[in-house]
């Protein structure tokens, strides 16, 4: 086989050998009597055969190991692939290094690496793959220069996207620059051969990116201008569902994209767009709207079906009771859709006859099935709300009767504030209980008293029935400690109490539990003008008692200083009625009595 080629090769470049004196060899001899000794020695042809092997050599190509030359693809097999660079043997290559490029056929031009002349086997030992890759570089950087397409080859999947062999470079196909679509499906791009632009090199690294669709969107952004610029509002088209998000459907229209609003797909509520259509759905939409510089088109799926509301009902009315599920829960009210795409509001303030307002969720939950009443209907604005609490009876309507003012209940608290305490009576009946109608004694916040969720006996105090509010008392059913109080600590008494504490205005004093008493600090002086401290007990005199304010003064100056006014009183009333008498007896003395006066007057003196 080597021999045909060699021969073959030959005659491709004819050798011009000079005439001889010697005749040719008759091409008519009988091999058998040919002398092949005298042909290996001698110049049977006219010349010496060294000559002929000289000018045969000089017939074929100049080939270097090392070196990188162009052959020509001569045959292709399943394993191999035959080239011919012009040398005395053809060279093999192995297919797997061509499979870069599987439209590579007979005839085609190709770089090679001369890896060894001849073999053990002597054969010529050519690489491709080599070739490529001491080229490879400069050919990426001008490929990347030109903005050319090159081929590459995917060979494995890694993190993040693919690895794709072009120019013998391991380059980075992310997975977002495969296709225009979302892909599910990684493996199946492994093992095949692809179109792609480099769009990143990172010299220092020698790192390159290549993406597939930056081709596809170069070659749609043409088709999408021809779309969109035959588009018309109102126009039905089919197109394929391409990818599903949670605020809306993007459908392939052929070349072009549009986004159907999660808003349009359905006349009713939904939950997310999976619910109304799936991936690769063939589908009919109609354009909404589009704008052709931006290359954004709006589409509409329900805009295809009656709208809901038209084909609703038309002897339905207000008053009728109706039948539906809760769709949508919020804080004011809960949306019932009573047919696909008709909805009704039941605000919270019609869900009870309580006046105690609450949100939605107390009452309902989505996915509830309710009966309610209608309250308005308006078909033109298509606009519904409806009622829970109307269909049972309102307790409003014999609060009187079923609570009489005076009579006496028990209640379960519901709400406390800083003002009072709401007590439910029944469902739909609530009152209030105010904070000075809680206790005979003074509290800072009804919370000292009662909690959420207490039972707590009242009494009916008063009523509002068009307002719906109810006055309810608790102290009333308690005795009322003043009475006693009033008896036992009446002005002027005195008590015996401890300092419960000192401040700058005076003493607070712990005579009784239910009572605060106080003492101004100008009444708190002890007798000895020293000031009494926290703890220390006294007597007290109450000096003034108000109960609608529960509260007593006392104090403890007026228990020793009244006493010594009045003894400073007494003595003086004594000296003055001493005095008095004095007097009197002084106008009955006769003047014997002061002849009398003056000789005791002389005795005394000389007696002293």
């Amino acid at each position: 086989m080597e021999e045909n080629k060699t021969v073959a090769a030959a005659e491709e470049t004819p050798v011009v050998v000079e005439e001889t004196k010697k005749a040719p060899l008759n091409a008519s001899v009988d091999p058998d009597k040919f002398d092949w000794d005298a042909f290996e020695s001698e110049d049977v042809y006219g010349e010496d055969i060294k000559d002929i092997d000289e000018k045969y050599s000089q017939t074929l190509s100049k080939v270097v190991e090392g070196e990188v030359v162009e052959g020509v693809v001569t045959a292709i097999s399943k394993r191999e692939v035959i080239v011919n660079i012009g040398y005395k043997s053809e060279g093999v290559i192995m297919a797997p290094e061509f499979r870069y490029n599987p439209d590579l056929k007979v005839g085609d031009k190709v770089e090679v690496f001369v890896e060894s002349t001849e073999d053990k086997k002597g054969q010529l030992i050519l690489s491709h793959k080599k070739a490529r890759q001491l080229r490879s570089w400069d050919m990426v950087n001008a490929a990347f220069a030109a903005d050319e397409i090159v081929k590459g080859y995917v060979k494995t999947r890694t993190k993040g996207g693919m690895i794709v062999d072009v120019f013998g470079i391991e380059a980075f196909l992310p997975g977002s620059q495969i296709d225009i679509k979302p892909i599910r499906d990684y493996d199946q791009y492994v093992d095949t051969t692809m179109d792609f632009k480099i769009v990143k090199i990172n010299q220092e690294f020698r790192n390159v990116v290549v993406s597939h669709k930056a081709l596809i969107e170069a070659e749609l952004e043409q088709q999408k201008s021809e779309i969109i610029g035959k588009l018309e509002k109102g126009q039905v088209l089919e197109g394929t569902v391409k990818n599903i998000t949670g605020y809306g459907v993007f459908v392939d229209l052929g070349g072009v994209d549009g986004l159907i609003h999660i808003t349009d797909l359905s006349w009713g509520r939904i939950n997310h767009p999976e619910e109304v259509v799936s991936l690769d759905q063939k589908i009919n939409v109609v354009i909404l709207d589009f704008d052709e510089s931006k290359k954004r088109i709006a589409l509409g799926l329900k805009q295809l079906t009656v709208h809901p509301w038209d084909a609703l009902d038309p002897n339905l009315k207000v008053g009728d009771k109706v039948k539906g599920k809760v769709v949508l829960i919020a804080d004011y009210g809960a949306f019932v859709e009573i047919e696909p795409g008709v909805e009704g509001l039941i605000h919270v303030s019609e869900m009870s006859w309580s006046p105690r307002l609450r949100i939605a969720s107390d009452f309902l939950k989505v996915g509830d099935e309710v009966e309610a009443q209608i309250l308005t209907l308006d078909r033109e604005e298509k606009k519904m709300s409806l009622g829970l609490k109307q269909l049972v009876a309102n307790p409003w309507e014999n609060i009187r009767e079923k609570y009489p003012i005076g009579s006496k209940h028990t209640a379960t608290v519901r709400n406390i504030t800083n003002f009072g305490v709401f007590a439910e009576l029944e469902e739909g009946i609530e009152g209030l209980i105010h904070i000075s109608d809680l206790s005979w004694s003074k509290i800072k916040h009804p919370s000292e008293l009662v909690a959420a969720g207490d039972k707590i006996d009242v009494v009916i105090l008063d009523f509002d029935e068009e307002n719906h509010k109810l006055s309810l008392g608790h102290k009333q059913l308690l005795p009322n400690p003043w009475d006693e109080i009033e008896a036992k600590y009446s002005v002027g008494t005195v008590v015996e109490a401890k300092i419960a504490s000192v401040n700058e205005k005076g003493a607070v004093v712990d005579i009784d539990a239910d009572v605060d008493a106080f003492c101004f600090a100008k009444d708190l002086v002890k007798e000895d003008g020293s000031m009494p401290v926290a703890g220390e007990t006294l007597a007290f005199k109450v000096v003034e008692l108000k109960r609608s304010a529960k509260k007593i003064t006392l104090s403890h100056l007026k228990t020793y200083a009244e006493a010594k006014a009045e003894k400073a009183a007494a003595e003086v009333d004594n000296t003055k009625k001493a005095v008095k008498k004095i007097n009197s007896n002084i106008e009955k003395t006769t003047l014997g009595d002061i002849d009398a006066l003056a000789a005791l007057k002389s005795q005394l003196e000389k007696g002293k």
